[in-house]
This record gives structure tokens, C-alpha cells and sequence, in this order.
């Protein structure tokens, strides 16, 4: 059996202008068709009656067109339950390796994004040095912005 990582979801409360400050900041580039999703093969997917989802899926930056993607949607159907933390159970975080992490978290700020904690240096044992700070983006999804120090 072939297997190969396809893409990572987030749920937005607006995808479009999540979708743009993906764009605008890490560089993630959209990858058409925009999704407008409903029918009955769609409710049994989800077990939601009448579900109805809109999106994209935008290209990861260092991958080609065949690469993973960010699935950006948007369900009609909202469930408002309260926000991630960094350490709640379930997926935590994305990360993106990036050559300036002062200036890429400036770009965060600048698009609507905002900070978890502070940005750091730390040594990983048998990895080496890192600068690092944790982020979220303007619907509060937790990103990690990293460089591996040289």
C-alpha cells in the first residue's frame, strides 16, 4: 500500500480571510478549485444533515503543485465550543521553518495574528539551537514559527 500525507484542515469562522493571511504571510499559494461542497454523500461523510462547506486548499511554500496542502473551510454550520489552547488534547499546532523569525512574527502581527508566549532560544538536545515563538492566527489556530540555528 502506497501512503502519502494529502493535507491538514483548519475549520474557519471566515475562510476567506483566513485563506489570505496564509497567502499573505507564510507564502502558501491557493490551488484551485475553490470547494463548495453539499449533498447526501457529503451529510453522511459528516453525520451533519444538510451540511454545507465552502473553501480552498492552498499549496504549502517549499512543496511543488502535487505537494500537501492547507484545507481551508468553512462549514455553514458553525460549532462555537471554546478555543484551542497550546496544550489541549488533538492537533496542537502547524509549524513553519522560516530564515527570520522576528520578521515573519511582525508579519503575523501586521495581518491580524497575535502572539501565545514569547519568542525564545532554546538548545534541543542532539538537535542543536532553535529560535522559536508560538503564534495564532486571526481565528486563534495555534502556529509555530522556528529557525534552526546555523
Amino acid at each position: 500500500m502506497r501512503i502519502s500525507f494529502s493535507h491538514t484542515n483548519i475549520v474557519a469562522q471566515d475562510w476567506k480571510r483566513l485563506a489570505t493571511f496564509y497567502t499573505n504571510v507564510f507564502g502558501c499559494t491557493p490551488k484551485p478549485p475553490e470547494r463548495d461542497l453539499a449533498g447526501d454523500w457529503l451529510d453522511r461523510l459528516t453525520a451533519i444533515d444538510s451540511v454545507h462547506i465552502r473553501g480552498i486548499h492552498l499549496l504549502l511554500p517549499g512543496f511543488d503543485d502535487t505537494g500537501p496542502t492547507l484545507e481551508i473551510f468553512q462549514y455553514d454550520q458553525q460549532d462555537t465550543q471554546a478555543r484551542k489552547a497550546i496544550n489541549t488534547f488533538g492537533f496542537g499546532h502547524i509549524a513553519f521553518a522560516v530564515d527570520d523569525v522576528d520578521a515573519c512574527l511582525q508579519k503575523v502581527l501586521d495581518h491580524g495574528g497575535s502572539t501565545v508566549g514569547e519568542t525564545v532560544h532554546g538548545d534541543v538536545g542532539g538537535l542543536g539551537a532553535i529560535h522559536l515563538i508560538y503564534a495564532k492566527d486571526p481565528e486563534g489556530n495555534i502556529i509555530e514559527i522556528q529557525k534552526w540555528q546555523d
